[in-house]
């Protein structure tokens, strides 16, 4: 799925016009953006949540040659897909369920969205 695409469901689905649906949507995504960045995470109900994790400097091996190469720390992005969602993607019945009955971790208002 694309910006548009999401622009256009936005349109569709909320009653916007098709600039205050993309205007809205670039606002949401620079918001996530910027929590990210500032190491925060962003909590999704019933959708996910994204955090930063710090990796640490590792050995790792060339696979063509063989040869011990260093890869340095990092910070990676990660997502973890909700109960709920896990669910849905199996195809299993949600009506009635929740985060929190499916064992996620309640969200706290300051941190999620």
């Amino acid at each position: 799925m694309t910006r548009a695409q999401l622009s256009e469901s936005i349109y569709q689905e909320v009653g916007l016009s098709r600039n205050e649906s993309a205007e809205l949507l670039e606002m949401v995504l620079g918001e996530i953006s910027t929590a990210l960045v500032r190491a925060e995470t962003v909590k999704i109900s019933s959708f996910g949540s994204f955090s930063v994790r710090q990796k640490g400097e590792r050995i790792g091996r060339n696979p063509k040659t063989g040869d011990e190469v260093p890869i340095l720390p990092r910070k990676v992005l990660v997502f973890r897909p909700s109960q709920l969602l896990k669910a849905r993607i199996r195809g299993e019945d949600v009506s009635g369920m929740t985060d929190e009955e499916n064992g996620a971790e309640p969200t706290s208002t300051s941190d999620s969205l």
